[in-house]
């Protein structure tokens, strides 16, 4: 096992194009660490420089106390398992797993004792015998992964692992693969742009933005606690409702000024700001389960027209156009869009599109946004 360290890892392509922008992140021995965020984001990328298979530009990266920047992929102990599998069709999985050991000149019978292991691990024991093409997707990975296994890498190196399967085995594999690797102890970078998955499976966290670390954190640390705007609309399903208006203070707490509606919410700067002065501009950002539905107008609630109903099931996704709130101040002359909610109601609610329902703001998850730059105002308990 061992500590995965990038210090002001840059990638760039071309001239310009910063792929990775100074990723500075410490991954622990045994640590399960997930990258995520949109493509292009530089997460692949990332993961890549890790095994080797891209040149760094600048900073340095080291696995183990080692600095790997200029040492071959074969050398640097870890193991990839890719998106495609990248299986050899015509050897047994016995084969395909032992393949590295062999190459490696491991004898026959320690090649025989890691693949058994291996596949009591992966419960491929009845497959040994099988090819490739006879196996189902989910059987694919975990030969993928047993091949990663038999060589008792420092660190496991995963891109995207499940984006080939269906919904029904992509959580089953990220069940298979959280098991595996706590079995293991070994330090392991996921690689997905699912965040359900990065909920899900990771220890901690790290979301990606345009080449650039975000935030890394603990997965209800970062659905908590966002660090800005970004975060804060990419973590969590459906995503936190991010309402662009105008804020005035008083007594320690803020007016919200949706168009003509106004509610009251406690105001938790940091230390670096001051209560905002009539008519700033800021994001207020609540999740869909912290829109709550009152009976009846009273103390700060707000009116909304049911525009359209989700049913999932197990709940509703009700979505919200809030009432006179549209205004023509936008700099075309053109009436702007009203503003809009997503609420999270239980599966049983009676609701139907153009009902006027009223609604509050959970004060206690509210968020607050600096709506020039996106960072978040709040301070972190």
């Amino acid at each position: 096992m061992a500590e995965i360290i990038f210090d002001g890892v840059t990638k760039i392509f071309g001239d310009d194009i910063r792929a990775v922008d100074d990723l500075s992140l410490a991954i622990a021995e045994g640590e399960f660490m997930v990258f995520v965020g949109p493509s292009g984001c530089g997460k692949t990328t990332a993961l890549r420089m890790l095994a080797g298979l891209e040149d760094i530009t600048s900073g340095s990266l080291s696995i183990g106390g080692r600095i790997v920047n200029n040492v071959l992929p074969k050398h640097r102990d870890v193991a990839m398992v890719f998106q495609n599998y990248a299986l050899y069709p015509h050897m047994s999985v016995e084969r395909n797993i032992g393949f590295a050991l062999k190459i490696r000149g491991d004898s026959k019978d320690e090649i025989k004792r890691k693949v058994d292991e291996a596949a009591t691990i992966l419960h491929l024991n009845d497959f040994l015998d099988r090819r490739p093409k006879a196996l189902s997707g989910g059987q694919r990975q975990r030969v993928a992964m047993g091949r990663a296994i038999v060589r008792n890498p420092q660190a496991f190196l995963m891109d995207e692992p499940l984006s080939n399967l269906d919904a029904k085995l992509r959580v089953e594999m990220r069940l298979e693969i959280a098991r595996i690797q706590r079995l293991l102890g070994v330090a392991t970078v996921y690689v997905t742009h699912d965040q359900v998955e990065a909920m899900t499976m990771g220890d901690r966290v790290a979301v990606m933005r345009e080449g650039k670390l975000q935030q890394v954190d603990t997965p209800q640390d970062l659905y908590d606690r966002p660090a800005n705007e970004f975060v804060a609309g990419f973590m969590g399903s459906p995503p936190m409702n991010l309402i662009r208006c105008h804020a005035s203070a008083g007594n320690d707490r803020v007016a919200v000024h949706f168009g003509h509606q106004v509610i009251e919410l406690p105001w938790n700067y940091t230390s670096s700001h001051a209560l905002p002065e009539s008519g700033l501009e800021v994001v207020v950002g609540v999740r869909p389960e912290d829109v709550l539905i009152v009976d009846g107008a009273s103390t700060n609630t707000l009116e909304t027209r049911v525009e359209r109903r989700e049913a999932l099931g197990a709940e509703i996704l009700v979505h919200l156009s809030l009432l006179d709130t549209t205004t023509s101040s936008t700099s075309d002359g053109e009436l702007s869009r009203p503003v809009s909610l997503v609420a999270k109601m239980g599966p049983r609610t009676k609701v139907s599109v153009g009902d006027i329902l009223y609604v509050q703001l959970s004060p206690e998850h509210a968020h607050f946004f600096d709506a020039t730059n996106g960072d978040s105002l709040r301070t972190r308990p």
